[in-house]
């Protein structure tokens, strides 16, 4: 397999760069074959964060070209029963992680065809077996490259189990009616402080709204009001005045919220999931 026919390699972790936990996982995939092509996700996620783990993984993964083996390792429960798989989703992409939430955005936004159990008796660095704790060198990093290498095909991943045991978090669906929609903060942009939506704008516009219009804003946390106010609605923050708050379509077409040149997770002190609900209404 010449070396642009082989899948190119895409990690996100939480292990940031601050030690060698990064290099250590690249050095064992070239080490299995030093034509791979390897390139960084993100090591920025949350500690522990499956959620974020889950959300950056729907973010990104369809802009990299089809086959592209995606390596997640965001995995609180290491060394312990959790299963380690590799996914392979209805889009022709591969996901190589922990099953602990992690598959929640892929398998809702596009479908997971099969899912395999990494097989440790066969995929795993043989010079780390007595180390528990480092399997985004031991077990995934390595079972990615083999993969991508053509040394296994998927099925020599290990054992298929059923997509329908894959764990998921809960996910909630927005709340679409005429002139008014109710849904919640369902991740941040953490350099800028803007939060997204879990609405489509399509959904958004189809309830009546329309760039331009300043809208009724609820923002509750835990059942607490903490926002209520008109916010203007239009498609980028330079339609807003400075150090104003404003609605608009973010990348993956969904409606965010921000502070035009300003952070909005720092001046409101506003955070994302399940309990941050925002409701948009017409007055």
């Amino acid at each position: 397999m010449a070396m642009f026919d082989k899948p190119i390699l895409v990690f996100q972790t939480d292990f940031t760069y601050k030690e060698g936990a990064v290099s250590s996982m690249y050095g064992v995939v070239k080490t299995v074959d030093r034509e791979l092509e390897i390139f960084d996700g993100t090591h920025e996620i949350p500690k522990f964060d499956t959620w974020s783990a889950s959300y950056r993984l729907m973010q990104s993964l369809p802009f990299w070209p089809e086959g592209t083996i995606y390596v997640s390792v965001v995995d609180p429960g290491v060394g312990t029963a959790r299963r380690a798989c590799v996914a392979r989703t209805a889009n022709g992409y591969y996901v190589v992680t922990p099953d602990n939430g992690t598959l929640t955005h892929i398998r809702r936004e596009f479908g997971i065809l099969e899912v395999r159990e990494i097989d440790e008796r066969v995929n795993r660095l043989a010079s780390t077996r007595g180390v528990a704790i480092f399997h985004g060198r031991d077990l995934f990093g390595y079972t990615a490259a083999r993969l991508a290498s053509g040394i296994i095909d998927y099925e020599g991943v290990g054992p298929a189990y059923p997509v329908d045991e894959i764990v998921m978090h809960p996910v909630l669906d927005p709340v679409v009616e005429e002139g008014h929609v109710q849904g919640i903060f369902e991740i941040d942009d953490p350099n800028f402080g803007n939060l997204w939506t879990n609405i489509p704008l399509e959904d958004f516009l189809r309830a009546g709204f329309s760039y331009g219009d300043r809208i009724h804003t609820t923002i509750r946390s835990d059942g607490k009001t903490l926002f209520d106010r008109k916010v203007l609605f239009h498609q980028s923050f330079g339609f807003a005045r400075d150090g104003e708050p404003v609605l608009y379509n973010n990348e993956l077409m969904k409606v965010a919220m921000a502070v035009s040149r300003g952070s909005l997770e720092q001046e409101f002190g506003f955070g994302f999931g399940a309990e941050w609900v925002i409701e948009f209404c017409k007055d």
